[in-house]
């Protein structure tokens, strides 16, 4: 009775992390944006890094786009770096959109300051300009 007590709790913990892990079923993996913006931050993070970018508007009026990517560890075997862009940087991004028409997205490229044009490691990308 105690083995089993033992064997459900540790079975139980060891899904805990599968349940923190969502899908991409959020992002329309069919479309690509393209978004041309200035970077306000740079969050290199585990589970995912996430790029903070403000893009110009109609009437001048900037947007707050965030832009959802994969670990840094994926990250870094595409080139990328922690330092890769920093808050300032003027960028180009192409995301896969939310499915819900708000200003967020999974990156699919990004423009480096040094004009270097970084992917994703998820490799999903394809689809049309909205």
């Amino acid at each position: 009775m105690k083995l089993r007590l033992i064997l459900t709790v540790a079975a139980l913990a060891a899904s805990v992390p599968a349940l923190a892990h969502h899908s991409f079923a959020m992002f329309d993996m069919n479309k690509d944006v393209t978004l041309q913006g200035t970077v306000a931050e740079f969050k290199w993070s585990n589970p995912h890094a996430w790029i903070e970018l403000s893009v110009p508007g109609s009437g001048g009026q900037a947007a707050r786009w965030s832009i959802e990517m994969t670990s840094p560890n994926n990250l870094v075997r595409q080139g990328w770096k922690r330092t890769t862009f920093k808050a300032g940087d003027k960028t180009t991004i192409v995301v896969h959109p939310l499915r819900d028409g708000k200003n967020g997205g999974s990156l699919v490229t990004a423009v480096a300051p040094d004009g270097k044009v970084l992917g994703s490691a998820s490799g999903q990308t394809g689809g049309t300009d909205k």
